[in-house]
């Protein structure tokens, strides 16, 4: 095991969740249990049968708008990215989710209650190394309007940063964010910030069907003037989630990614583009400088 590796880990004990999913409204419940090392994170769909499991790496990730969606085998689970950010932040790399139904709980819009339940259930070291990638060259996914990009970074940790950018105009404007990631700073800065979007996109969605049941206490919408009905947590609160789903999407490494990780207007798609490249340019590329996806 090298200097900068540390040991895997898994749950203490088992821990229970449940809320209802932002699309579909349905209850769902989730029991995060130990495993052993080398699982990973993976999925159990226990309502289908044959109870089907779906590792949570970028192989199974299929394209959806808005959301992280896993699929394997006609089996899927929906909204995984805050349950994979409370994993990853944490340091929790081995466990097995139970869940009842196809989406994740949407609890208010962060992650902070999945920690919460976590952290009761306690971590356990395991007795083998913690797989890692190291970014040892400038791999780039994206366009000028939006784009994400891993880096080298000597201090041998992750680091993240993230400019959000909406324009004039709106409430929300423009944000960045740079950050070492840390369990202790996940647990107290990032995971709070909770899922926002702007009150004609919230309107939008609902005119579709779509999330009737959510209230403004359930996520941030903003209005002209800020915030409906429901104070920020951060003064920078949007960035800080954008922040939350870069490590949830970049969790499905299914590894420690060394590097520094520098996103502009990203999202779920790009972020798991540039995690398939990661996987595959050293191997593939061993010779090119700079490699570029669109």
């Amino acid at each position: 095991m090298s200097s900068s590796q540390r040991k895997q880990q898994t749950l203490s004990a088992p821990a229970e969740f449940r809320g209802k999913g932002y699309w579909s409204g349905a209850a769902v419940r989730l029991e995060f249990r130990p495993a052993p090392a080398d699982t990973g994170i993976v999925f159990v769909r226990r309502d289908l049968p044959g109870q089907p499991r779906i590792p949570a790496t970028a192989d199974y990730r299929t394209e959806t708008p808005l959301r992280t969606v896993l699929f394997r085998g006609g089996a899927c689970v929906e909204m995984v990215e805050h349950v994979m950010a409370a994993l990853a932040g944490m340091q929790i790399d081995n466990c097995e989710i139970w869940s009842d139904a196809p989406e994740m709980p949407a609890a208010d819009g962060s992650c902070l209650p999945l920690v919460e339940t976590l952290t009761a259930a306690g971590r356990a070291e395991q007795d083998a190394p913690r797989p890692q990638r190291v970014v040892r060259r400038v791999v780039r996914c994206g366009n000028r309007e939006s784009w994400v990009e891993a880096r080298p970074e000597n201090s041998g940790k992750m680091v993240l940063a993230y400019e959000l950018d909406y324009g004039s105009g709106n409430p929300i404007g423009r944000q960045s964010l740079e950050i070492t990631l840390s369990p202790r700073y996940f647990c107290r800065s990032l995971a709070p910030s909770r899922t926002f979007l702007l009150e004609a996109e919230a309107l939008a969605l609902q005119a579709q069907g779509l999330g009737r049941h959510v209230t403004h206490q359930d996520l941030l919408v903003f209005g002209p003037q800020g915030p409906i009905d429901n104070p920020l947590r951060f003064p920078d609160e949007c960035v800080r989630h954008k922040m939350v789903d870069m490590v949830g999407d970049l969790a499905l490494a299914g590894c420690d990614l060394i590097g520094r990780f520098v996103a502009f207007r990203s999202g779920h798609r790009l972020n798991a583009e540039l995690v398939r490249r990661l996987l595959a340019v050293e191997e593939q590329h061993p010779a090119d400088p700079l490699r570029r996806c669109a």
